[in-house]
């Protein structure tokens, strides 16, 4: 009997140890699956297309641990392992802890867009808006500035033409610019779809006619800010002498409030229908937002810390004396530079200065945003390239560009280009899941209003004024990083992330030229004039403005 039970023992033993064995080596195999990011392609049916509001897919992100990790980064596929940054390495990323993060719930907060209460493009002409009346002369525009101050002035000179009754010679690109880009329209823009989305507005042609070429033509500067009233007397009374009339600028030539709704929808159609990317910059802008996908949710950071804009602001905190001097000879020399002599400290106090890499490195920890997190960097060449993105690469090491995810042959078409590189940029920056910039130029504000059309996509606008406060303490040992600072960057930021509101008016007490010059611009919000509220009533649906 006692036999029979070691017997027994002894088999149960052998089973448990197998057992035990097997649960091993089943634990053993699983360490060695990969879990790859998944790869989100754009599911746009035109491949130069920007997206329309129906075309929107909703990103239903998975729920996400502050601790996740990502075991494996994958470069994109045309580059070999030689070509591959040094951020793109196959070891897990360590996550950055932040005191202030609060588990899975604020971490998906982090990606969620704002809710845009059912607002949607609504840029259709009123019943009573008339086919082009017939032309009465010729409209020659000379754009002036960057990539998206000319994109403004384009939109504005399209409903200016409509304003004089005049038919629009397709407009000049700046090629006198600090850029210096020798780009034409067609270059930069679908010059065929422009012509064709506006031909229900206004007529547009290609070049002025040949027996016109010779004509005696009237050079205006066009009034800053002006209303219909001074378009329909001043300018209109010159068809009596000029069957051309040039516009020396087309920045700000037009009044951003106070417009019949139709203009106010034709400048919308314009700027987020008519003025297309050339078929080019869609197709490699495409690309490189399906590359950027690859790794996940990312942002889009434009870094604003270029050597023309420390020059032009007189930004030089955290520089060196020597580069200190290298901006002030460069705004000194560029003639069309007003302002020369800048404090610098001053300039930084009041919020005027863009945020260092080192400070945006310390704000998106302070959000909650963890180190692994895919950041594109939206921006032209970093003033003292390595030496000042050292901070914020500590923070976040997967900082991407456009030179880091495409290959120099695919890039080689558009980098002598400074407006071709910007769209690019630009492209990138509306598709992103967040979209921050750390200083509110001409990009920031445009891709801002573009998110805005396309459903209040996630825009973080850093209040630079009250972080340069907190980045102060940092610096003289007051305030530490962790939950403290982070509560307060949060705080500060609740409502500073693209929700719906209307765009602001002029600030209370400014007169004449200031007055105009305080107002949001038009292009940054496009509410109330070119969105509306969908409201439900009972089966059906209807839109109204609220």
């Amino acid at each position: 009997m006692q036999r029979r039970r070691r017997r027994v023992v002894v088999l149960l033993r052998k089973m448990l140890t197998c057992a035990i064995c097997t649960i091993a080596l089943v634990g053993l195999l699983s360490v060695h699956v990969h879990v790859f990011p998944s790869s989100r392609v754009s599911d746009l049916s035109d491949p130069y297309k920007l997206p329309t509001v129906s075309q929107q897919h909703e990103l239903n992100y998975r729920k996400l641990s502050t601790e996740r990790e990502w075991t494996q980064e994958l470069a994109p596929p045309h580059l070999s392992k030689e070509l591959a940054s040094p951020h793109l390495s196959k070891a897990p990323l360590s996550s950055h802890k932040l005191d202030g993060a609060r588990g899975n719930l604020d971490f998906e907060k982090l990606w969620k867009p704002p809710v845009n209460r059912d607002f949607v493009p609504c840029v259709q002409h009123s019943s009573n808006y008339a086919a082009p009346d017939e032309s009465r002369g010729y409209l020659l525009v000379h754009t002036n500035g960057g990539l998206n101050q000319m994109r403004a002035g384009i939109c504005d000179m399209v409903a200016v033409a409509r304003i004089i009754h005049a038919t629009l010679v397709v407009p000049e690109l700046d090629k006198r610019s600090y850029w210096q880009d020798s780009s034409n329209f067609s270059d930069v823009f679908d010059e065929d779809h422009f012509i064709n989305a506006l031909a229900n507005d206004i007529k547009v042609i290609k070049k002025l006619p040949k027996e016109l070429s010779s004509a005696t033509k009237v050079v205006k500067q066009f009034k800053s800010w002006s209303g219909l009233e001074y378009y329909q007397d001043e300018i209109v009374s010159l068809w009596e002498e000029y069957q051309v009339i040039r516009a020396a600028k087309s920045d700000s030539r037009l009044a951003n409030n106070n417009l019949p709704p139709d203009i106010q929808k034709l400048r919308c159609r314009a700027c987020y229908e008519a003025l297309r990317f050339a078929p080019k910059i869609e197709a490699m802008g495409k690309l490189l937002v399906d590359r950027m996908r690859s790794y996940g949710p990312f942002i889009s950071l434009h870094l604003r810390y270029e050597k023309d804009m420390l020059a032009f602001s007189g930004c030089t905190h955290g520089l060196s004396n020597a580069e200190a001097e290298e901006l002030k000879t460069i705004r000194e020399n560029t003639v069309y530079w007003k302002v020369k002599e800048i404090d610098a400290r001053e300039q930084r106090s009041k919020g005027y200065c863009p945020l260092t890499p080192k400070e945006v490195g310390i704000f998106l920890t302070a959000l909650g945003y963890l180190s692994n997190t895919p950041i594109y960097i939206a921006a032209g060449e970093i003033y003292g390239g390595d030496t000042h993105m050292a901070d914020l690469r500590s923070h976040y090491p997967m900082l991407m560009s456009k030179e880091k995810l495409a290959s120099v042959e695919e890039l080689e078409p558009f980098t002598t280009h400074a407006s071709q590189m910007a769209a690019l940029d630009y492209i990138v920056s509306v598709e992103s899941d967040v979209f921050i910039p750390s200083y509110s130029g001409n990009m920031a504000r445009a891709v801002e209003g573009h998110r805005r059309f396309l459903g209040h996509r996630k825009t973080i606008s850093p209040d630079r004024k009250a972080l340069v406060r907190l980045f102060d303490k940092i610096e003289n040992g007051v305030l530490k990083e962790g939950r403290k600072l982070s509560s307060r960057i949060i705080e500060i930021h609740k409502k500073l992330q693209g929700s719906p509101r209307k765009r602001r008016g002029p600030v209370s007490g400014t007169k004449g030229m200031d007055r105009f010059r305080s107002e949001e611009a038009f292009y940054v919000n496009p509410l109330p004039d070119c969105l509306c509220r969908r409201v439900s009533q009972n089966v059906s649906a209807s839109i109204s403005i609220r």
